[in-house]
């Protein structure tokens, strides 16, 4: 047998493959729905508790600024006190920078 004639084999067995897997799944689903209808089940009985889907989670927060503390007198930038401190005020005493 050729390489060609083993693929054609081949998407003919998956197609044989899907077409059953197809009935099958019709019969589990039909069998299936009859049991639940003649046991008169919920969707509560065969899964517990369904949470709904699609439920948005609270919104986001959204950042507030934190007013600065310290202040640069020669460039004039700002920072909060959070965080790593920038390079301006790095070696120096943060209380001659405070913002009054």
């Amino acid at each position: 047998m050729s390489l060609v004639d083993l693929l054609k084999q081949k998407e003919a067995l998956e197609a044989q493959i899907a077409e059953a897997r197809k009935a099958e799944l019709a019969e589990a689903i039909s069998t299936a729905k009859s049991l639940i209808e003649a046991h008169g089940l919920t969707v509560e009985d065969l899964f517990g508790a369904v949470q709904k889907r699609g439920r948005k989670t609270a919104a986001p927060r959204e950042k507030s600024k934190v007013a600065a503390k310290y202040r640069d007198p020669l460039s004039g930038k700002e920072w909060s006190g959070r965080g790593i401190a920038p390079k301006w005020l790095q070696g120096k005493n943060k209380e001659d920078y405070l913002i009054a």
